[in-house]
């Protein structure tokens, strides 16, 4: 089948929506029934139990030489006992070479027609992949299968849509002819977009299809086959992301290989492996920064990745701040924290916030913030599932000891019961008063639901302190709230030259943490949050070389 003609139309207004920048979603968020079936949660659910305490079969990878996963649910405290074919680093290095050929030599439109039918079968798998989510990440329910389903797969058909625009925008071939005077050199031109290699996609534990699918589907619609190396705690989500990309190869005669999973343990890691190992070229990572500049400074590797940031708030003025202190508040409790776009950092002038009923001292917001903290912690109906779960034992160790780093605890962590999940593992956040000279205490990301309440002198230093934070250290995100002009337009000058996004004045139902496909850049490359964007021409373009081919033009008999 002609996928490409299939899937055209798709294709084409993922492509527009690069350029238009404006709201586009081809797979809907919202897991209605009448979208996608009466029973689509149910089996989903009934699915995924049936994967527990059981071999993950679905890959076709050949016999595998050993079985191996030791995933545990942060909802259950327990583990869920899949286990996943195991391969060497030289074995599936060998296989991925020997798919190379065969995928590079598909045309950039044969290969996207393929990878967006690739992404329409795992829309029939999104709800198996939100519990999947759920039980390895620790996010809640909607936010599983938002994240992992949906928005997942646009961040991933942005990618095919980036690479096809990308690698079509130079003709295949031209007639050249240059005049001379009494005659012209005459030359046929042509030109291919050549790969670069075998690609490594390194998950993490938190967003594991959502932060993995552009580094998959960017290097698989530029010809790259793909080992995808999921972190040890978060397999199963994108197992069926990559078991679905093999069926759609090896059901159209192509070598399922083109695509492996590289599941490992924690005590067996073979991440260094597969990044050292001289025949990858094209490396993906998102995690911490100490393991994410290692690689960047591999030889001989184009690495993209995302690291740690530390994110900043600035308070300068509001329209409303009950409303702001609001969204603020779910912005630090959405997934506990757990997000690389939450808040952490908040700056509030010694003065306090201007509002048109008067200012706001500092003690006072910091008081609304805690109180709307709580009291969507304590709202049985939303709390368990905007907090939803801690995925690591090390967050929890890392909020506890928080409260000793400030001057004051406005908020202490606590746990809530979740009805559904009785042995949760929670942690709501804590929020902490600190002075502005306490440089090394807001300086670096601290993972988790933990909140700084950082006081300055005046919203200049906030402006100064924010930017410099984000030169030095990286951010991924930054929120603003101000009613001035001019002090918009410095912000947004001097968090521009920190080459981080900023968010102004938001309030009900959007929030700093979120990014949307097709519209917004995800990470900039621009500061030590990361050196690569999804999803910019650069995401894409360094994938590939154009190579150009040349000869003189016969003349017409």
């Amino acid at each position: 089948m002609d996928f490409y003609q299939k899937h055209k139309e798709t294709l084409d207004k993922a492509i527009s929506a690069l350029h238009e920048r404006k709201f586009f979603a081809q797979y809907p968020e919202h897991p209605s029934p009448k979208i996608y079936g009466e029973t689509a949660d149910e089996d989903g659910r009934n699915k995924f139990k049936g994967m527990l305490n059981s071999r993950f079969d679905e890959l076709l990878q050949g016999e595998p030489e050993a079985w191996i996963g030791e995933e545990e649910s942060p909802y259950l405290n327990d583990k869920l006992n899949v286990s996943y074919p195991s391969f060497s680093t030289e074995t599936l290095v060998s296989r991925g070479l020997a798919s190379f050929s065969q995928w590079r030599k598909l045309s950039p439109v044969e290969r996207a027609g393929l990878l967006v039918e690739s992404l329409d079968k795992v829309r029939e798998r999104f709800f198996e992949v939100a519990y999947a989510t759920m039980h390895t990440t620790g996010q809640g329910y909607m936010m599983a299968f938002q994240a992992s389903g949906p928005h997942a797969a646009d961040r991933a058909l942005e990618a095919v849509a980036m690479g096809l625009e990308e690698m079509t925008r130079v003709p295949k071939n031209s007639f050249w002819d240059k005049p001379m005077g009494k005659f012209n050199i005459q030359l046929n031109k042509e030109w291919r977009a050549v790969p670069k290699g075998l690609s490594v996609v390194i998950g993490c534990s938190t967003f594991p299809t959502w932060n993995s699918v552009p580094g998959i589907y960017a290097s698989l619609v530029t010809g790259n086959p793909v080992i995808v190396k999921p972190h040890p705690g978060a397999i199963l989500p994108i197992a069926i992301y990559v078991a679905e990309v093999q069926k759609v190869l090896k059901e159209n005669g192509l070598d399922p290989t083109i695509c492996q999973l590289a599941p490992d343990t924690y005590s067996k890691m073979i991440t260094k492996e597969l990044a050292e190992h001289k025949d990858v070229k094209l490396i993906d990572f998102t995690g911490n920064s100490e393991f994410g500049s290692y690689l960047e400074g591999l030889k001989g590797k184009t690495v993209f990745t995302e690291k740690t940031g530390v994110n900043s708030v600035i308070l300068d003025s509001a329209e409303n701040i009950d409303e702001v202190a609001k969204n603020l508040a779910f912005s630090v409790s959405l997934y506990s924290g757990q997000m690389c776009t939450a808040p952490q950092n908040f700056f509030i002038p010694d003065s306090g916030i201007k509002t048109a009923d008067g200012v706001v001292s500092f003690e006072d917001f910091a008081q609304k913030l805690a109180d709307n903290i709580t009291g969507l912690a304590n709202n049985p109906k939303a709390g368990p599932f905007v907090l939803g779960a801690i995925q690591n034992q090390n967050t929890c160790s890392r909020v506890d000891e928080a409260k000793s780093l400030g001057d004051k605890v406005w908020l202490e962590s606590a746990t809530i019961e979740n009805p559904m999940f009785k042995t949760a593992r929670t942690a709501t956040p804590v929020v902490l008063e600190v002075t502005s000279a306490k440089k090394d205490v807001f300086s670096k990301e601290l993972f988790g639901p933990i909140v700084l309440l950082i006081r300055t002198k005046d919203t200049g230093e906030s402006i100064a302190m924010a930017r410099d934070l984000a030169m030095e250290h990286g951010a991924i995100s930054c929120g603003a709230y101000t009613t001035d002009q001019a002090t918009k337009e410095e912000i947004m000058d001097q968090m521009g030259l920190a080459a981080t996004p900023v968010s102004f004045n938001l309030t009900g139902g959007i929030y700093v943490n979120q990014n949307a496909s097709f519209s917004d850049f995800h990470v900039t490359g621009g500061n030590p949050a990361g050196n690569a964007s999804f999803t910019n021409p650069e995401y894409v373009v360094k994938r590939f070389t154009m190579v150009g081919f040349r000869e003189p033009a016969k003349a017409e008999a």
